[in-house]
Formats: structure tokens, sequence, C-alpha cells
């Protein structure tokens, strides 16, 4: 792409309605545009990122077996009257009614929605177990919607739902969720910490809360350090080593303020091991088992033909609150560095365009067209404009990779390098080289 055709509307001055790091960049690199309260359009460099992020997350949910599908965001009253959450849920709720006086509502979650979908449709064992997901627009009236996409009335989400016979193959099935989660989250560079959490309007007795480290988070973190030792690649999607997992993850402390107790967190910890810090929640998981099949008479027959109650449990990941929470955690020193996975672009260009001289922009012409070629989404800057504010300027965008054109270069070497490594001068054959151990 060159970035004078990128529709890409980047702004000078901080934004004076934004208070917090991710909000101010969003707005800047004009990757948003605020269209009301809490609710935002997705310009082309902002909904590319968030696409990117779907599309791991979508990956995650596909390896344990989950199915996709896509559930409206209109929802009818009756099945949330059935379950007995439409008076219960509050003002977040955004309740309407069509032409006919038929009440209606913008989903902010899909518990009743998908449970209708499969109580109509299966009526026996055999096809148990069954994880859905699908990846919607919500909504949700915040009273004080604030940090730009962060919390906001409008936002884009992964859900997913799944159906067992028993306790222990739902509880199994939560595993699952819970192993595609940090899957997910190491994928998008980010380190995440798995709590015990309440349940919320959502309900049930089983909950884990997914939280990524970011200074400006808004929940207080007290863990041990120790839980970043165990890695997720040693555990395998079976029954046994799920389980295993899920134990070692339980054995460390690691709570939000809301749970904190400092006696027990310097029984349990010792001090060198202590972390105290932020983070921002990005996943939520919930086991809740009949809450919603029994009042929405969803069953099946077991094995001795009698009817049954199937197991329940959801699954939640902010794809649209991702991208923010990615900014907050790895935003450092007034520079941005996007996580190559999800990074808008795997590389751009900076030549030094010179009104007299135009040779470095023909070499980087020459450059883009041979990445190209290799599948490297690659961005040339070809503004007329001085190095200098050309470098502030993709600082704040964060590409991971840069390749300078300018006075160091060569006939084929130029200097490339990561956006807060050390350059090097590499031809083009070895820039290619280079690049395809992470893109390609």
């Amino acid at each position: 792409m060159l970035l004078s055709k990128l529709f890409i509307p980047i702004t000078k001055d901080l934004p004076a309605e934004a208070k917090i790091k991710s909000h101010q960049l969003m707005l800047r690199t004009g990757m948003i545009r605020q269209s009301s309260a809490g609710i935002y359009s997705w310009l082309p460099l902002g909904f590319k990122v968030m696409k990117k992020i779907e599309k791991i997350v979508r990956e995650e949910q596909n390896n344990i077996g989950a199915q996709e599908m896509l559930m409206p965001t209109i929802q009818p009253a009756d099945i949330w009257k059935e379950s007995g959450r439409y008076d219960d849920y509050g003002e977040e709720m955004l309740r309407i009614s069509d032409r006919q006086k038929r009440e209606m509502l913008y989903g902010p979650t899909n518990e009743e929605q998908i449970t209708e979908i499969f109580r109509s449709s299966v009526k026996s064992y055999k096809l148990l177990p069954q994880i859905f997901y699908h990846i919607q627009w919500k909504f949700r009236d915040e009273l004080r919607p604030r940090f730009g996409v962060m919390r906001c009335r409008e936002f884009y989400m992964k859900d997913a739902y799944s159906f067992d016979l028993t306790e222990n193959e739902a509880v199994h099935s939560y595993n699952k969720m819970f192993y595609a989660y940090l899957k997910t989250f190491q994928r998008l560079g980010l380190k995440s910490i798995p709590m015990k959490a309440e349940t919320g309007p959502i309900g049930g007795d089983l909950s884990h809360e997914f939280i990524i480290l970011a200074d400006t988070g808004e929940s207080k973190i007290f863990a041990d350090k120790k839980i970043f030792d165990i890695k997720v690649e040693e555990f395998r999607n079976n029954e046994s080593s799920l389980k295993k997992m899920r134990e070692n993850f339980s054995k460390y402390y690691a709570v939000t303020d809301d749970k904190f107790k400092k006696d027990e967190f310097d029984k349990n910890v010792k001090k060198s091991d202590q972390l105290q810090t932020k983070g921002i929640e990005v996943g939520h998981i919930f086991y809740f088992g009949d809450k919603y099949s029994k009042p929405m008479n969803c069953s099946v027959d077991n094995k001795d033909g009698k009817k049954t109650f199937v197991k329940m449990g959801s699954y939640g990941i902010g794809v649209s609150r991702l991208v923010a929470a990615i900014i907050e955690a790895k935003y450092n020193n007034e520079k941005m560095k996007w996580p190559i996975s999800v990074s808008p672009f795997d590389v751009v260009i900076i030549p030094s365009i010179n009104k007299n001289d135009n040779s470095n922009l023909k070499k980087a012409t020459k450059l883009y067209l041979d990445l190209k070629k290799n599948n490297i989404d690659v961005l040339l800057d070809d503004i007329d404009e001085n190095l200098a504010n050309k470098f502030k300027k993709h600082d704040l965008l964060g590409i991971p990779f840069q390749i300078i054109i300018g006075s160091k270069s060569q006939d084929d070497e130029f200097e490339f390098k990561e956006i807060d490594g050390k350059s090097k001068m590499l031809n083009s054959n070895n820039i290619i080289k280079e690049l395809k151990k992470y893109f390609v």
C-alpha cells in the first residue's frame, strides 16, 4: 500500500477527550472515529488490526472443535423473559419494539438465543457435546462510556456456548476453552493471567477472567510470579492434560483487588515472587450448569430415555477491546510496537525524498514491488516530507519493521531495523529472507 493512497487521518495534537494511551493513539492515527458517546466507526487501519485479531481468535476456537455460526444483533424479548433475565439485566440492555409493537432488544450477550436454537434442534444425548461460537457486534448501554473502545457501548465480541450431558463433560469443555484462550493471547504477544472471578449477571458457580498486564489497566493485580513459568505448549487438547493444566494454574495465587487479602497473599507467596501491578480484562469464561436450560426447558433424552437438562457454559473475548488492550500493553517510551501477528502492515519502507532527486523513491518502489511479490504486506511512505517527521509518524503507527532508504543506503543495501532496535545494512534478498521468518 502507498501511504499517499491510504486513508489514515493522522492528527498532530492529543485529543482532549482521550485520557488513556490507547484512546489517544487510536484517534491520532486515524484507527477510529467517534460517532456518538461510546460508539465508534472503525477506519481502515483500525479495522485491519481488528480483523487480524479476529482471525487468530477464530483459528483457536476451531482448533478445539468449536463450530462457527452467526446470530442476530436484535433478539426477541420473549426468550429473555423465559430465562428470567429480561427484568434483571438492568438499564445496560437497550430495549426496543418493532412496528408490530413486539418487544425486542439489542443483544448484550447470547445465552438465551443459543439455548433457543439448541432446544429446538437437539433432542438426544448422542449429539453431545457441542460448542458453538460466533463473532458479532454487541451493545450494552454503559452509564459512563470511557477510555475509547476499552469501555464503550457497541463492541465486537467472540462469544461461545457449550452444551454437555454431565457436569464432568461440561468441565472438560470449560477446560478446552481455558486452553484456547491461553493460546489465543500467547499468539497475540500478550502475557495473560487466568483468575477466578465472580459470575455477575451471567450466573453460575465457576468462572475465570483473563487479565493481561498493562500499567494503565483498571484492575489491580496480585499474583505469584511463578504463574508465568507455566508453558501452555506443554499441554495437549485431551481431558487429562487439560485437567492438569487447570490444576497447575490454580496452584498459584492470582487475584484482582476485589478478592485481595494481604494476609493470604503474604502467607502463600514469597516476597520475592509477589507481583503487584495492573491489568486489563480481555476474556471471561463461565460454567453455569442448567441456569438457562432449566427455565427454558432445554433438555435431551439420556441413555435411559429420561429427560436431562443440558449443562452449559459461555465464553467471551472482546475482539475490539483487544485492539486497545494490546496498545496499552505494548506502548513504551513514546513508541508503539504492534505484535507481529496483528500489525496493520508487516514492514514500512521510509525513503528520503528530494524534489530534485527521485533516486531513493525509485529504489523504494522497486523494493516495494519485490516485497509484494513475496506476499509481504508492505507500506511505502511516498509522501514528500523530511525524514525526521517520517520517523515520528512511523514510531506512532508502530509497524514492527522499518526499511530506511537514505544517505546510508548503497546501490542495493538498505537500513533495516525493528522499530525499537538497532539497524543493519541488508540487500533486498536478505531483507526478504529476514521478513519471511516472521510473515510468510
